[in-house]
């Protein structure tokens, strides 16, 4: 619950109780899953107390998620039940998982001894236990079969154990032949699990230079120490890739954790990681948040990578907490990335963290060669979007039978759709967005709050009949086109709202590595951890893009994008080739794209944000006020900006519209705060907020620390 402090409940008699313990406890009308919080003052009428109802056969959460939970609280400015709630997001998994019939053979003969009988003998006389579908499946007979024998007392219904979902992992299953480098990085991650410290390391390397199988050796060392792991990725779409590899390396799948997950899958996976059955999760942002019985690894892949970010309730960022729960626990933490973020970086240079790098692809693989293609010079045809240049490097690439990437950060077809006649342009009706046109779904959709409506043929303002026309490209748009001058080459599209959800995109992905498509149109669901063997050729439809607004993190965000996608060319070896369409080929994020440098770009990045006190060399914090009426939510905004404590060394900006303006029907205003990095921000801000007004009717406050996005 958002409170500041722990509810109190009496003990019934006979019921033990001690911090860490599961209960179900009384709250108004309802009846709710808790945690039994460690011992605080009490005031309360013991009378007036109303009883713990139960206590679930649980093992007690650790004292140091407990503290895990009290910190991330503290940082995020919120409310300790509110991180809790993340952890308990499966409830029913509290309770002991339901025992599985089985059946086993008591040695009774049956009364008569069919063909069908003979084969269920044949199987269940040798002191094994089945299901009854499992026997009457390997005996090639119905279930009717057997469950004449079980009425007979041949065979008699037990309780079968719960089994682990996935085997233990086998260090000795797989080996890679791990270069010289990668050795020598991989052994000194082994030693630093072995240790069994806390601790941070950075491992950067290129793209394809084999950061997988290099951590894949300190996951070995863990396991080796019978403890726990988990591997944090950003998307879901990059866990079926990992399992893939994971299982081909030790000879076992890990478990899942994501929103996808089944309900019952979910439940398991949840119960099996606090008992210690399962050793390896693979998840994620919310993964971080389960509660492990003994954890001593934690991975970030991808680190830099903005996924990792929740900007909803409890405003948080994934790879930072890892680092916490690494320091809180006392194991160890890796954070790996080909393009590690600025904050990262500086704390590698810093010696905050231990820093390994990657310099070379592994094998015979060597980087794409980058070329600039300046927009103003080789402008596409009227109506298109690719360069003559692009157009015709694709030709070559597929006649070559090798694989092509055109990437766009644009989902759908058309950002933009208005009426040719009077102007109309669509806009959602909840959010300050244009609604973007998805032709193949026949829909107008608003990708903040998910607002869909048919796309109508007539303008809604003027009634004009086939006048409406879309603006820009979108990754469908893309695909006309190249359809259009590639008509028989095999073209897939790749995005996050594809119709078909994850087991589709999963198919997509593998299909592409099997070399089943040829041209490959994907937003930057395609630009991180995927290796397509047959792809030489990356083109980035619309480089620019994110360079001209005014986030403090743009340069950095494009590129890291930038790089990351081009480096899906050429992995697995031979001459491979990046193309970037560009108006500003002469910016300093596309030139160190071009000449391969990202130490010229982290360098100048990190001195421009000292220059500026940006994170990591100053902090900042975003309050969003959010309501239904603009004028009471701006008037709260105000007032709650006139309250600020006084400072010398903060920075108070704002009230200010936000950008998106309106979400999901609601109103938000922005402050920003600046302030010295070794300011004690938070307890400004709690200062802050308990001398300010209270928010009242449906206005939100909402505070971000650390914000990765100014929208």
């Amino acid at each position: 619950m958002p409170t500041d402090g722990a509810y109190s409940y009496g003990v019934p008699e006979g019921m033990d109780l001690k911090p860490g313990d599961y209960v179900q406890v009384p709250l108004g009308s309802r009846e709710v899953a808790a945690v039994v919080w460690d011992e605080q003052e009490n005031n309360v009428d013991p009378k007036k107390l109303r009883n713990v109802i139960s206590k679930f056969n649980c093992p007690p959460m650790k004292p140091g998620m407990r503290k895990f939970v009290e910190w991330i609280a503290g940082y995020t400015v919120t409310h300790p039940g509110m991180v809790l709630k993340m952890i308990l997001r499966v409830p029913t998994a509290l309770e002991p998982e339901a025992p599985q019939k089985g059946l086993a053979f008591t040695g009774t003969q049956p009364e008569r001894l069919t063909t069908a009988r003979k084969q269920i003998m044949e199987f269940a006389n040798h002191g094994l236990s089945w299901t009854k579908s499992g026997l009457a499946h390997a005996a090639g007979v119905t279930a009717s079969v057997v469950d004449g024998l079980t009425k007979q007392g041949v065979m008699e219904i037990i309780e079968l154990p719960s089994r682990p979902l996935f085997p233990l992992p086998d260090n000795s299953y797989g080996t890679t032949e791990l270069t010289p480098d990668q050795r020598e990085k991989a052994d000194k991650l082994r030693e630093t699990v072995k240790t069994n410290k806390a601790g941070v390391t950075l491992l950067e390397g290129i793209t394809g230079s084999g950061k997988t199988e290099v951590y894949f050796e300190a996951l070995a060392e863990c396991f080796a120490k019978g403890k726990q792991a988990l591997v944090l990725l950003p998307e879901i779409a990059l866990t079926s890739t990992f399992l893939e590899r994971f299982e081909s390396r030790f000879g076992a799948r890990p478990a899942e954790w994501h929103s996808e997950l089944a309900p019952k899958a979910r439940e398991k996976t949840w119960r099996q990681i606090t008992t210690g059955e399962l050793r390896i999760v693979a998840g994620t942002r919310s993964s971080l948040y389960l509660p492990f019985k003994d954890l001593g690894l934690i991975i970030v892949d991808e680190e830099h990578d903005l996924a990792y970010k929740q900007e909803d309730r409890v405003f948080y960022n994934a790879r930072d907490m890892a680092v916490v729960r690494g320091q809180i626990e006392g194991f160890p933490v890796v954070l790996c990335s080909a393009t590690p973020a600025i904050e990262t970086r500086v704390n590698a240079q810093l010696d905050r963290y231990a820093y390994l790098k990657l310099d070379s692809r592994y094998g015979e693989a060597v980087l794409p060669d980058i070329d600039i293609v300046d927009m103003r010079k080789n402008p596409p045809a009227r109506g298109k979007f690719l360069s003559p240049i692009i157009i015709k490097a694709i030709e070559e690439t597929i006649a070559r039978k090798e694989q092509a990437l055109l990437f766009l950060n644009r989902r759908g077809y058309a950002p933009l759709t208005l009426c040719r006649v009077c102007g109309h342009r669509f806009e959602c009706n909840n959010c300050s967005a244009w609604l973007v046109e998805h032709r193949f779904r026949k829909t107008l959709q608003c990708h903040h709050c998910g607002d869909a409506r048919p796309t109508p043929e007539a303008c809604p303002e003027c009634g004009t009949l086939d006048h409406l026309v879309a603006c820009g490209p979108g990754v469908e748009r893309l695909g006309e086109e190249v359809i259009d001058a590639f008509p028989d080459a095999r073209t897939i599209i790749l995005s996050s709202d594809m119709a078909g959800g994850v087991k589709r995109m999963r198919l997509e992905l593998d299909a592409i590595a099997k070399g089943e498509a040829d041209i490959i149109i994907g937003t930057q669901l395609v630009a991180k951890g995927h290796n397509f063997p047959l792809m030489t050729l990356v083109g980035v439809v619309d480089a620019d893009l994110g360079l001209s607004n005014g986030d403090p993190r743009a340069a950095e965000r494009t590129f890291q994008l930038l790089h990351q996608v081009t480096g899906r060319a050429g992995r697995a070896g031979g001459k491979s080739q990046g193309l970037l369409q560009s108006y500003q080929p002469e910016h300093p994020v596309i030139s160190a794209i071009k000449a391969a440098d990202s130490e010229a770009f982290y360098e100048r990045e990190i001195d421009a944000r000292r220059l500026s006190s940006l994170p990591p060399f100053g902090r900042l914090a975003a309050i969003i006020i959010s309501g239904q009426d603009r004028r009471e939510t701006e008037s709260y905004a105000r007032s709650l900006r006139q309250t600020c404590p006084k400072s010398d060394t903060v920075r108070v900006l704002g009230p200010a519209e936000a950008p998106l303006a309106m979400v999901r029907g609601r109103y938000r205003f922005r402050l920003l705060i600046h302030a010295p990095r070794n300011f004690a921000l938070q307890d400004w801000l709690r200062s802050w907020f308990k001398e300010g007004p209270r928010p009242r009717g449906n206005i939100r406050v909402q505070t971000d620390i650390d914000p990765q996005s100014f929208v």
